[in-house]
């Protein structure tokens, strides 16, 4: 396979660059990152994307974060103290965790932080539950339940009453009470417990914190959110604005910070889905660091003043492509007639397993990861990666063939699959090449078996194409999954689990495995825990609901005169994003 040519803008859409000068550092007081995505949403309840939650992890603080580059030592941030059965402030059966609340600090508006918020944040989080979100993060561990609704979307048998005195409130400190065991939980609430201002979001138009309305704040509308497009965090920024038609966010430093305030006064985000436009921007000393990945890479070798670090491992699984069961058919072109007719596919065309095991078969992995991503990574084997317990690079695994993708269509559909043909429309998030690749090399594999198949391929916004297939409209969507928290439960429950993120979404369900990622959870020897997850790799490979194609290692290209950052594998958007408190320029 040829690596297929990234974007070129032309030279007349381009704005003038002024070139910096030998040593001189440009804007000092002001960091640029150039990205391909847009963002969703600055609700830290419903934001589940890596741009957005970037954005959350500068303006917001949890209780406790990441020491360093390290992702298995934990550090207070809103909390004085992590939690051990040592300090006596984690039950000894593993189940209560006491947080002593730091006081002094206060939220961008002025206001002090109290224990109340974090309670009234952490049953926000939960309570608030909208479809493929993260609320299940701490739904799982502290109610048992992943979920607030059933797959009807009717209230289950989650209550208020429960949430409010699994968290309590006892003077200076939160006390969370879990309904089982649960080992990650800590790290969960590193990247997952952003503490908001009570009083500010009641004023908005947000939950009263009650026992009557929470119903009525359950799975909302994005945009019905005063947490939306705004954000009143304590951290160590603050947003100035969010440009949504020009994808531009601005942030802006705390001079209130309880720490030492950040050595950087602004940070500019801004989406730029053309390379060569980010690359003339940090050749030019505009942008200080871009988004960049193996297709790019040649061409930032071996200019002056730009540093490429290479070999940074994260925790993902990206790209993988899954397949929807039962595809949403309202106003949905991608679909064409919605018939099995040749000129579209019915909703429930990827439910036939020789269907996916046709595409499965008829996708060049090694050649993929050779020409697209420079052979830096491997073939994944399964939804765990290799930096986790759990993986396993014995795991039987589909390979190349089109003489076995063939065989698969001919059997699909009783055989009318072959003989009548099929439709649809595969999209990507504009600006990102590795995963346009993707669905080139598919179009072109697929198509190449049958006259009668025709696969269209297009480009759409990050935040548009999250709400298709949040919507379940996206015949089978490409997209990544990056660690919420350093365990194989992170990626088992959302790729695999019919509650999970993306299983939800498809309408896959297999309540076998389902068994399997419950129990494996609540296990406490890891031994017992690699033998589930063997069993549900098995399972994955067996149903297919999903393609996993690499474990692929990253680079970070940035200005030389940026100082102060390092890599953690857990910040959202790493290597390219991150946190930017520690950042300075000289």
């Amino acid at each position: 396979m040829k690596t297929l040519a990234s974007f070129v803008l032309l030279a007349s859409s381009l704005q003038p660059l002024t070139p910096v000068a030998w040593g001189q550092v440009k804007n000092p007081d002001t960091y640029t990152y150039l990205t391909i995505s847009d963002l969703d949403s600055l609700d830290p309840a419903y934001s589940y994307d890596t741009a957005s939650h970037m954005v959350i992890l500068n303006v917001y603080e949890a209780l406790l974060t990441y020491k360093g580059s390290s992702t298995e030592i934990l550090e207070p941030m809103i909390a004085t103290k992590v939690p051990s059965i040592a300090n006596g402030l984690l039950s000894k059966d593993g189940k209560t965790y006491t947080f002593p609340i730091r006081k002094g600090v206060k939220f961008h508006d002025g206001t002090p932080l109290t224990p109340e918020d974090v309670k009234y944040s952490l049953m926000r989080f939960m309570l608030q539950d909208r479809v493929a979100g993260p609320s299940s993060l701490l739904l799982e561990p502290i109610l048992a339940h992943p979920n607030t609704r059933d797959e009807n979307g009717n209230i289950l048998d989650v209550t208020f009453k429960e949430a409010d005195q699994a968290i309590q409130v006892k003077g200076d400190n939160v006390a969370i009470h879990l309904k089982h065991p649960f080992a990650p939980f800590m790290t969960v609430l590193a990247q997952w417990g952003p503490v908001l201002n009570k009083k500010w979001a009641i004023a908005n138009g947000d939950w009263d914190g009650t026992e009557a309305t929470w119903k009525k704040y359950n799975n909302p509308k994005k945009e019905s959110s005063p947490f939306f497009d705004r954000a009143n965090g304590t951290g160590p920024f603050m947003l100035e604005r969010w440009d949504k038609k020009n994808k531009e966010t601005v942030l802006i430093r705390n001079d209130s910070y309880w720490r030492k305030p950040a050595r950087l006064k602004r940070v500019l985000i801004k989406g730029v889905d053309e390379f060569a436009t980010r690359k003339l921007m940090l050749q030019a000393g505009d942008a200080d660091a871009i988004y960049a990945d193996w297709p790019a890479y040649s061409q930032l070798q071996n200019i002056p003043g730009i540093q490429i670090i290479e070999n940074l491992w994260s925790i993902e699984m990206n790209p993988v492509a899954y397949f929807t069961f039962k595809i949403n058919q309202v106003a949905n072109p991608d679909i064409g007639t919605g018939k099995l007719d040749g000129q579209g596919i019915p909703p429930d065309f990827f439910s036939d397993r020789d269907v996916r095991k046709g595409f499965a078969h008829a996708f060049d992995y090694e050649g993929y990861i050779r020409d697209v991503f420079r052979g830096k990574g491997i073939r994944a084997t399964g939804c765990i990666p290799k930096t986790l317990p759990g993986y396993n690079p014995k795991q039987k695994n589909y390979t190349f063939d089109m003489k076995k993708a063939e065989e698969h269509f001919k059997k699909a559909w009783n055989g009318e699959v072959w003989a009548k043909g099929f439709k649809f429309t595969l999209s990507y998030n504009s600006g990102n090449v590795p995963r346009q690749n993707l669905c080139q090399i598919i179009k072109r594999s697929v198509e190449s078996l049958n006259p009668k198949f025709k696969i269209d391929v297009r480009p759409i916004q990050w935040s548009t194409f999250l709400d298709l297939y949040k919507s379940s409209k996206l015949p089978v969507f490409i997209i990544g999954w990056q660690a919420d928290f350093p365990d194989p439960h992170n990626f088992a429950f959302p790729m695999m689990h019919s509650k999970g993120d993306y299983p939800s979404t498809q309408k896959y369900k297999n309540p076998a495995v389902d068994r399997l990622i419950d129990q494996a959870v609540r296990e406490t020897s890891m031994a017992k825990r690699k033998a589930l997850y063997a069993k549900v790799l098995e399972v994955e490979y067996e149903d297919v609901p999903h393609l996993t194609i690499l474990d692929a290692s990253r680079y970070r290209p940035q200005r030389s005169w940026v100082k102060g950052w390092y890599f953690n594998p857990i910040f959202p958007d790493s290597p390219w994003g991150g946190y930017y408190y520690p950042l300075w320029k000289e």
